[in-house]
């Protein structure tokens, strides 16, 4: 997995920093990785080999600055090691590389489609994804798959991605209080998942509409003669 040769000491993921401490520049680029982790919280809460990182240092040489995207998604790790949790994720411990990274393009653009891109291919990130509401012309998401060592840009809308079971895609919704286009997962068939809000409020509806029904039941009984609470 490492196209590099290694030092025999190797510092922990303690003794490095967790990011590159470059501070974000748009709100954005905090809460778009928020909602996707959101989502595979309730999702995938019964699994334990995942790992959602969100703007975390990736370290794949200790003599090399770690890269540092908006957010990553590793499958087959630890999702927790300790109640300390990771500060950093450090290949040469992971022994896994990121399935999937993530960079939201800020109003301060940071090269994400030129040596970003190339940075994440020679590391041989699966899938990139760049996510710019900003753009008029160009989508604003892009999801580019690794194929035979180069990154071809997918056309579908949501894309699937069978190696994570998971489909990402964009569309308009409500996250935090703000409505606007967000990005979601799907599934196989392009169904969007539900965020936690909107679960919470879906299991909600479902309450009131099995006590209107108990409701009509009680009367209906009533109206028979029957009193509801003399039924053993």
């Amino acid at each position: 997995m490492l196209h590099y040769n290694l030092p025999r000491n190797l510092p922990s993921a303690d003794e490095l920093l967790d990011s590159d401490e470059t501070p974000v520049d748009n709100e954005l680029q905090e809460l778009i990785p928020g909602l996707l982790k959101a989502i595979l919280l309730i999702l995938w809460s019964e699994r334990m080999d995942w790992f959602f990182g969100i703007d975390m240092g990736i370290y794949y040489h200790p003599e090399t600055p770690p890269i540092v995207p908006d957010a990553f998604l590793s499958l087959g790790v630890e999702r927790f090691y300790d109640e300390e949790l990771r500060p950093s994720y450090v290949l040469w411990d992971e022994n896994v590389l990121p399935l999937f990274v993530l960079e939201v393009v800020s109003p301060n653009y940071r090269k994400e489609y030129t040596t970003k891109l190339e940075e994440y291919q020679a590391l041989g990130v699966l899938y990139y994804i760049i996510y710019s509401s900003r753009r008029r012309r160009k989508p604003h998401l892009e999801v580019h798959k690794l194929v035979n060592g180069k990154y071809e840009l997918q056309s579908e809308s949501p894309v699937w991605m069978p190696e994570i079971g998971l489909g990402i895609g964009c569309e308009r919704g409500n996250y935090s209080g703000v409505t606007r286009e967000w990005l979601y997962w799907y599934d196989s068939d392009g169904k969007r998942y539900l965020t936690p809000e909107e679960q919470v409020k879906q299991e909600s509806q479902r309450a009131q509409q099995l006590a209107q029904r108990v409701e009509q039941l009680a009367q209906q009984l009533q109206a028979l003669g029957v009193e509801p609470e003399n039924i053993n």
